[in-house]
C-alpha cells in the first residue's frame, strides 16, 4: 500500500511538473509576436538595436532644442516610442531639412520625421508610414499688411502681384507656392527660400518678404514670440504627415508601421499631439 502511494506521488509530480513546462514555460501569443518583431526590426536598421531618426529641429511643436538642449516635439516623442515598441534605441540627427530624404535614400538614417508631408513627388523616391497627423499650411503676415488671404497675392487679371513670399526651402511650402499659377502657386521669380522657418520669419518682421508659408503649428509658434505678426484666417493648403523610409527596407516600413498602429490604439498619438497642440 505504501509503494502504491510513493509510485501514485511521483506521478503526480511528473504530471504537474510536465504541466509547468508546458504552460509557464510559454509565453502568450501577443508577447511573442512583439518579442519577434522587435528581433526583427533589430536586425534591420544601418546599426543593430539603433533607430536613426533624421529631422529639422527648428520647426516647433513638432521637433524643436528645448531650454535643457534636449530635443522635443510631437514627433520626437512619437519616435521615441516607437524605437521603445521595437527595442531599439533611438538616435536624432537633427540636418537641413532638404538633406533628409537624400539621408534615409543613401541609408545614413533610417527614417525621416520632420512634419513631413506626403506628396506625390517624394514617393518617387521614399516610401511613407500610415499617416499619424494632418496639417495645414498657413499664410503669415505683418499685422498692417493689406494681405488677407492668398487670392490677395494677385491682380485682378490674375497675375502676381509685386510681392515676395517666404518658405522654408524643400518643405511643401516651398514646393507649393514656387509653382505656377496654373497649379496653384505664384511661381518661383517670387519665392524666398529659407533655411528654417524661423529664418523666413524674421526676414517678414524686417521687411523684407511680404508674407511667409508655413505650417500651421510651427507659424502658431513663431507669432507668439515675434510680435506684430498675425496668421491669416484662410488656410493655404492641408496634407498629410508621416514618417519616410527607404524604399529598399520594407520590412522596416512594416515593423514601424506595425508600432504606430499599436500606439494609436493605446491612443498615445493623440495623447501626445493633445500635450502639444491645443483643440
Amino acid at each position: 500500500m505504501k509503494k502504491l502511494i510513493k509510485i501514485l506521488a511521483v506521478v503526480t509530480a511528473l504530471v504537474l511538473a510536465l504541466g509547468c513546462l508546458a504552460s509557464c514555460g510559454s509565453k502568450p501569443e501577443e508577447a511573442a509576436t512583439a518579442t519577434d518583431a522587435a528581433d526583427t526590426a533589430s536586425k534591420l536598421t544601418a546599426t543593430e538595436g539603433v533607430l536613426v531618426m533624421a529631422t529639422n529641429a527648428s520647426f516647433p511643436p513638432y521637433e524643436f532644442v528645448g531650454d535643457d538642449g534636449a530635443f522635443a516635439g510631437i514627433d520626437v516623442e512619437i519616435a521615441g516610442l516607437v524605437a521603445e515598441k521595437l527595442g531599439l534605441k533611438l538616435e536624432i540627427q537633427d540636418v537641413e531639412f532638404g538633406s533628409i530624404i537624400g539621408g534615409v535614400q543613401s541609408g545614413k538614417f533610417d527614417m525621416g520625421m520632420a512634419g513631413m508631408t506626403v506628396t506625390d513627388e517624394r514617393k518617387e523616391s521614399v516610401n511613407f508610414t500610415d499617416t499619424y497627423a494632418t496639417g495645414v499650411q498657413s499664410i503669415i503676415v505683418r499685422e498692417d499688411s493689406e494681405i488677407e488671404s492668398f487670392d490677395d497675392f494677385f491682380n485682378e487679371d490674375g497675375s502676381v502681384k509685386d510681392i515676395k513670399v517666404g518658405v522654408q526651402q524643400d518643405t511643401t511650402g516651398d514646393i507649393y507656392c514656387s509653382d505656377t499659377v496654373e497649379n496653384g502657386g505664384v511661381g518661383e521669380d517670387h519665392v524666398t527660400q529659407f533655411k528654417t522657418g524661423n529664418d523666413a520669419v524674421q526676414a517678414l518682421v524686417s521687411g523684407k518678404v511680404d508674407a511667409v508659408i508655413i505650417d500651421n503649428e510651427p507659424a502658431k509658434s513663431y507669432v507668439s514670440v515675434n510680435s506684430g505678426l498675425k496668421i491669416l484666417d484662410t488656410a493655404y493648403t492641408e496634407e498629410n504627415y508621416a514618417i519616410c523610409v527607404s524604399k529598399t527596407n520594407t520590412a522596416l516600413l512594416d515593423a514601424i508601421n506595425g508600432a504606430l498602429a499599436s500606439l494609436k490604439a493605446e491612443g498615445k498619438v493623440d495623447e501626445i499631439i493633445g500635450k502639444y497642440i491645443a483643440e
